[in-house]
């Protein structure tokens, strides 16, 4: 018993790093998206197009990886995925046109999305193993080295290219899936808590859970739209709109992301209290607020405010769906989730590109209160639902 708790324990400590480095290199590729767009001369719609690469890459991906997981395990195409993950973020400083742009991040996205679905059905056998609601503290490890990554991104914006830097990212990230990796390699995943069929295969979910998973999905969409939508174009809000200098608009990202770390390590004790309904209708209605603050506020201070507001609202609302869903199916309600969730990201880039075309980006930033707002609804909702079955 010693023993597997003691395995449990490092299995924990290794998907955690994993979480950081996805959020670390993600962030440093979008603190540089200004200074590549200047490099492509795309317009803002253009630039939204090509950055569809990288949640259409995902989303495509996330269908794929749920059956790669099957097959060879959620710990090896973790590994597998961090290792593209940290070669293919290079690769967006080297191009010079819209399109070369798109093509390359189709294969950032796709690492990016095989990595996520395959670390975070990894989480959830573990949080199943553990009994305890701890999923909030992962994806605060992503946060935190969202944080970290922008911060780097801010200190050396007026030092480095963005060349440099994203290679520099590259060799951070294979040098820790080296000396993070061997462990999941090593460990095998928990046994799953949920009773099979004879033959040995998972039991298909009925068609009411089936319905959750995708309400679910689509409060993790709202919820990685407003995730994307900062992360692609937050930092060109305060650079374009405000005339914030490079450091100070990736600043604005890093804001976020401390924000939504502070709210994901409190996730635990907040989901304890709460409940997981308060908990989303609480978040969403936060992030609403906040958002309409930090698009549409006149100066840069109250725009990071702003920010910061939204990353304390969006903190929890993510794992709670991916958590919730893969209770209710095991791992083929994770993809569904991460899947319908990352399809936010798949909208949320070329919309905001769009609507900034046809009216501002300002203007534009507000969908995400919408949405968000949205996910508060949609929660409230399911929370009576399951009230009045539960009555019944």
């Amino acid at each position: 018993m010693p023993g597997h708790s003691s395995s449990l324990t490092r299995l924990r400590i290794a998907l955690t790093v994993f979480f950081a480095l996805d959020g670390f290199v993600f962030a440093g590729w979008v603190v540089r998206i200004p200074a590549i767009k200047a490099q492509t001369g795309a317009s803002a719609s253009t630039l939204g197009l090509a950055l569809l690469g990288v949640s259409a890459g995902a989303v495509i991906t996330m269908i794929l990886t749920g059956r790669l997981c099957r097959r060879y395990g959620n710990h090896r195409v973790t590994v597998v995925c961090a290792v593209l993950l940290s070669l293919s973020v290079a690769l967006p400083p080297l191009t010079h046109s819209a399109l070369a742009l798109g093509l390359v991040l189709l294969l950032f996205g796709a690492a990016y999305g095989g990595i996520n679905v395959a670390f975070n059905s990894a989480a959830v056998e573990l949080v199943a193993a553990l009994r305890r609601p701890v999923m909030p503290s992962f994806h605060a490890a992503f946060s935190l080295g969202g944080m970290v990554g922008a911060g780097l991104g801010a200190l050396v914006a007026g030092v480095l290219s963005p060349t440099r830097h994203l290679l520099l990212l590259t060799v951070v990230g294979l040098l820790v899936t080296a000396a993070a990796g061997p462990t999941l390699l090593r460990h095998e995943p928990p046994p799953p808590e949920r009773e099979l069929p004879a033959e040995g295969s998972p039991r298909r979910p009925d068609r009411r859970t089936r319905g959750l998973v995708i309400v679910f999905g689509l409060i993790a969409g709202c919820t990685a739209y407003g995730e994307g939508a900062l992360a692609d174009w937050g930092a060109l809000h305060l650079e374009q709109d405000l005339h914030a200098s490079a450091g100070a608009a990736a600043v604005g990202y890093s804001c976020f992301a401390l924000a939504m770390t502070v709210g994901r390590l409190t996730g635990t004790t907040l989901l304890e209290r709460l409940g997981r309904t308060r908990t989303v209708v609480a978040g969403g209605t936060t992030a609403a607020a906040g958002m309409l603050l930090g698009s549409l506020a006149p100066s840069l201070w109250a725009a990071l405010l702003g920010y910061a507001i939204t990353g304390i609202g969006l903190a929890n609302l993510f794992p709670v769906a991916v958590e919730r869903a893969g209770a209710l199916a095991g791992p083929g309600g994770v993809a569904t989730a991460s899947t319908l969730g990352y399809g936010g990201m798949l909208l949320g880039p070329p919309a905001i590109g769009f609507m900034a075309d046809w009216f501002t980006l300002p203007t534009a930033l507000t969908s995400v209160a919408v949405l968000a707002a949205a996910a508060a609804v949609v929660g409230a909702l399911v929370g009576a639902a399951a009230r009045r079955a539960d009555g019944g």
